[in-house]
């Protein structure tokens, strides 16, 4: 196929890449002016749009996605895919998929997770909202840049299921922290704790998979002195999404509310550039009557 790919950041050049190992054709464009190895580079983002079988963005934000759809749907070809990878706000997601439907396009949106490292090595999960015939397009990229691709509906309905996996991510992963300061405080080893918790109905991802604390369970950032796996600040930017999208439908989300003001005061009091685990020490530090 002959792919345009715009947004050649941490996570698009590896994504780029492993198309291009695969055999596709491959055309750029980064504003940045990153270059990857077997990447045509385009003068802008239109031009590798243009008469491309399918097109993949990799934005930071909403406001960015409308502005670069704004000048690439016009530029496509008549059904060319347009996957965008980025994850931002459900009714930008959706914003640009009607753009680009009206325009006789194939959209879909495709938030993903696994992190640097699961786009280096193809190991990418897609969230993908869009149509049948849209994502059944999409679907052999969604192959080489990936190992999982779930079709969650409607466009919109791929950064719907990232924002709400996350929302748990964020809530679990507080009351994980919280549950170890509150051991250290009542004198309870963190290893019995983990053992306990991590075989019983306290059991999450949070829990068994990344632990916060340093040394217990499978290796995780606490051991690597958080740094990150998943900063604080990607965590932030999600949990914000959450309640962007809480707001505009009228959902209740209390707990997804709390954590978000944990990450912002967590993220304003030194945890920049820190996993979204470091919490922990943050909660062991402080005592019942501080505030957040």
């Amino acid at each position: 196929m002959k792919i345009g790919f715009i947004g050649l950041g941490n996570m698009g050049a590896p994504m780029a890449a492993n198309l291009v190992a695969a055999g596709h054709e491959v055309t750029g464009f980064d504003v940045a002016g990153v270059t990857v190895e077997g990447v045509e580079q385009a003068s802008d983002a239109a031009q590798a749009a243009a008469g491309r079988d399918a097109v993949i963005t990799m934005l930071p934000n909403g406001d960015i996605l409308r502005d670069v759809y704004s000048t690439i749907v016009p530029a496509g070809q008549e059904g060319a895919v347009f996957i965008d990878c980025s994850t931002v706000d459900v009714d930008s997601a959706r914003a640009a998929a009607s753009l680009a439907e009206d325009a006789g396009l194939l959209p879909v949106d495709a938030p993903v997770s696994g992190g640097i490292g699961g786009a280096s090595a193809g190991t990418l999960t897609f969230m993908a909202g869009g149509s049948d015939a849209a994502f059944a397009k999409a679907a052999p990229l969604f192959e080489i840049m990936g190992q999982k691709a779930v079709h969650c509906g409607a466009p919109g309905n791929g950064q719907a299921a990232k924002i709400c996996n996350n929302m748990i991510l964020g809530v679990t992963m507080v009351a994980t922290c919280e549950a170890f300061a509150l051991a250290d405080k009542l004198g309870l080893d963190r290893q019995a704790m983990f053992d306990v918790v991590s075989t019983s109905s306290g059991y999450s991802w949070s829990m068994n998979a990344y632990c916060p604390a340093p040394g217990i369970g499978p290796q995780s950032p606490a051991d690597n002195d958080y740094v990150p796996g998943f900063a604080a600040d990607l965590m932030l930017k999600d949990l914000r999404l959450s309640q962007q999208a809480a707001d505009s439908a009228d959902a209740a989300t209390p707990m997804g509310t709390r954590a978000t003001a944990y990450y912002e005061a967590f993220v304003n009091d030194g945890g920049t550039g820190k996993d979204f685990s470091a919490v922990l020490p943050r909660l062991v530090a402080k005592h019942r009557d501080d505030a957040d």
